[in-house]
């Protein structure tokens, strides 16, 4: 059977697409289209779920899907997007697969950081 390999692009609406890619670049460290058309990510873990519809998670009700990134080191992530001026939610959540945040993107898109642990037989 043929299988999907991997995430090849993440792609959504903008009012500014330009100023958007512009702060996703400054502030998270993503290349936009314009600077190299394509980010070389590092191999790790990728979560694919479904959500409920009416689920709060994803912040505003009319936001239909939450990018989640990997980031190495949670803190210094977050230390980094509030001295750009960044909206962040400053509520660091454990589990026992790794910790996370989220961040709002200037058009108002809740993004969430994952700092992953370990995971015995994973």
């Amino acid at each position: 059977m043929e299988r999907a390999t991997g995430i090849g692009g993440f792609f959504f609406r903008a009012k500014d697409p330009e100023a958007l890619a512009a702060w996703y670049e400054r502030a998270l460290g993503i290349p936009s289209m314009s600077t190299r058309w394509s980010w070389q990510q590092e191999a790790g873990p990728t979560v694919f779920a479904p959500f409920p519809a009416d689920t709060d998670y994803f912040g505003r009700a009319d936001q239909q899907v939450m990018l989640n990134l990997r980031v190495p080191d949670l803190d210094a992530m977050l230390a980094q997007l509030r001295a750009e001026g960044a909206d962040v939610d400053g509520d660091i959540v454990e589990e026992s697969f790794g910790r996370f945040a989220h961040v709002t993107d200037p058009e108002g898109n809740r993004v969430e950081l994952w700092q992953p642990l370990e995971v015995p037989g994973s």
